[in-house]
């Protein structure tokens, strides 16, 4: 079969072929450059818990050694300081999946006075983020790289489709499906004429990238209407975050309109808030780079068209208020590479090809909605800025979009999913509702390892994972074949779609014998209680795109 065609080789475009090859699934990434990518250090990547799991897993390099996790993060207005986080150690984590897995292991975890459970934003350049990922791809022989390598034409029919790219070695190629994520002004979008509607500059902002000592190492920072700013319009914001080798990114919100950024502007916006931070004194510091970062929102009508799809930037456009766009990107991709890899393997399922846009789609619809929302109490000032407690309101809006948390940045969840199974008798609740993504627990695999939950994502396989306390402390060779494993074990190999079988000491929420269904991209499908098999057998038909036949549930059971 013909491989899958990738149009765009940016963050997204590279990390959908490595999904891809992780499910045996060859691709053809049409790179328009020249391979490698400018190196500019105003240009930075947040990314969240999830987000650096997937990254992790796709490069097999510990990503956090390239970048820097903050170690907290503060919220001021004027001079008071309105909100502080100290994040989760890494620490927590290793003792959390050192452990059985359990919520109280991370819950309890002593990282001091002020611990928040959520983990540390990831912040690096996203030059060396595409550097890792052009790293593994040049090791993976199912991905074909094509450079200087500009799309013009596309063809499709009922069977695959073909491109036509102009360059030095302008070709034509031959695709079973086709996956645009070529950025904002996307070829493969206008091609398809999809429209692209939203609102465009919806914020500014002047960027720097600068070596200097902030009085609060490695802790991002959001300072709202500093009290220095002689220089500044009503209303400046201004975020420092920093990143490996004491540099840092510094964000100033500039006043709506296209008034020019001069050097000499950004120069002195940089030496009034050094100034401001160090009591009046302008530390020393090297500026290394710098830039202006325009905010847009839009959201394309449709995501797939026939065997051609779009993510990341290609179908949204969003990051206002301080939330990443990336994320949002990488979340696309590992929504649709499974799909992809299900109907590559076997052959295409409409109801679950048509799921990407639907799931995905209506996460990123809100998440835009929320934003568009805020936007006007925060930016708006007026009548609304004078009401009682509306500051702190305000503050915890941006605290939320900032950390990735809330309507404007907590991960999305497919809870209306075209893919989730009829209500069964035996299902239960815990603390994932479903279509939310699973927390991290420790697992044992069936070759008795003991692993991270989140590392066996992304394999196309569906997880089956038994909740059985206390299997801990044996070998595997004695609880395998105990209890309700064999019976379990016999239902996950009847599963109309390729299953692995895990075990865990506990999940938050659920209680003993519970069985839990994930789909490849760590997604909740149900929570069943003790062995069900044709219950089991139903939620991971409709998963995979289809209704269980009533034979085939029969004999399930």
């Amino acid at each position: 079969m013909d491989p899958v065609i990738i149009v765009g080789a940016g963050p997204v475009g590279l990390s959908l072929a490595l999904a891809l090859a992780r499910q045996d699934v060859p691709s053809v990434l049409l790179d328009e450059g020249p391979g490698h990518d400018e190196q500019r250090a105003a240009r930075t990547v947040v990314l969240r818990e999830d987000t650096t799991a997937l990254l992790e897993r796709l490069t097999g390099m510990p990503l956090a050694e390239a970048g820097l996790r903050w170690s907290g993060w503060r919220s001021m207005r004027r001079r008071q300081v309105v909100r502080e986080v100290t994040f989760r150690s890494p620490g927590a984590r290793e003792r959390h999946e050192s452990g059985y897995g359990t919520a109280d292991a991370l819950k309890n975890a002593d990282d001091g006075p002020g611990a928040a459970e959520e983990p540390a934003p990831l912040h690096l350049a996203q030059h060396v983020l595409t550097g890792a990922l052009r790293h593994a791809i040049a090791r993976e022989p199912l991905v074909k790289v094509a450079v200087e390598s500009r799309l013009d034409l596309l063809e499709q029919e009922a069977s695959g489709v073909t491109a036509h790219t102009r360059g030095p070695r302008g070709t034509w190629w031959r695709g079973s499906f086709l996956v645009g994520c070529d950025g904002p002004r996307s070829t493969v979008r206008k091609l398809l004429d999809i429209r692209f509607p939203g609102r465009t500059a919806v914020e500014r902002h002047a960027v720097a990238a600068l070596r200097t000592e902030l009085p609060w190492p490695d802790r991002a920072l959001l300072h709202r209407a500093p009290p220095w700013r002689t220089s500044w319009p009503s209303g400046g914001e201004v975020s420092a975050r920093p990143l490996p080798q004491g540099v840092w990114r510094l964000d100033w919100l500039l006043p709506p309109g296209k008034d020019l950024v001069t050097p000499e502007v950004l120069v002195t916006l940089i030496r009034e808030t050094l100034a401001g931070w160090h009591e009046g004194t302008t530390p020393p510091y090297e500026l290394l780079d710098t830039g202006v970062h325009t905010v847009h929102h839009r959201l394309a009508r449709r995501w797939r068209a026939g065997r051609v799809f779009l993510a990341g930037d290609a179908a949204h456009l969003l990051g206002a208020l301080g939330t990443q766009g990336l994320d949002e990107g990488l979340r696309d991709i590992d929504n649709l590479a499974w799909k992809l890899g299900i109907a590559w393997h076997h052959s295409p399922r409409k109801a679950l090809l048509d799921s990407y846009q639907t799931e995905r789609r209506t996460v990123v619809a809100d998440r835009l909605r929320a934003a568009d929302q805020a936007l006007p109490q925060l930016r708006g000032g007026g009548l609304r800025s004078l009401v009682p407690g509306s500051a702190r309101g305000h503050d915890a809006l941006l605290a939320h979009a900032h950390l990735g948390q809330g309507a404007l940045g907590a991960p999305g969840a497919y809870a209306d999913s075209p893919l989730a199974p009829p209500s069964a008798e035996s299902a239960v609740p815990v603390d994932t509702a479903p279509g939310e993504r699973i927390a991290d627990v420790r697992v044992t695999a069936e070759d008795g390892s003991s692993v991270g939950l989140w590392d066996r994502l992304g394999r196309g396989s569906l997880l089956v994972v038994l909740v059985a306390p206390g299997t801990g402390v044996w070998e595997r060779k004695h609880w395998v074949s105990a209890g309700i494993m064999p019976r379990l074990a016999a239902a996950v190999t009847a599963l109309p779609h390729p299953a692995e079988l895990l075990v865990a000491e506990g999940y938050p929420g659920a209680a003993p014998h519970t069985v839990l269904l994930v789909r490849p991209d760590g997604h909740l499908v149900t929570a069943l209680s003790g062995v069900r098999p044709a219950d089991l057998y139903q939620a991971a038909e409709a998963t995979v795109g289809g209704t269980a036949p009533e034979q085939a549930t029969a004999n399930a059971s």
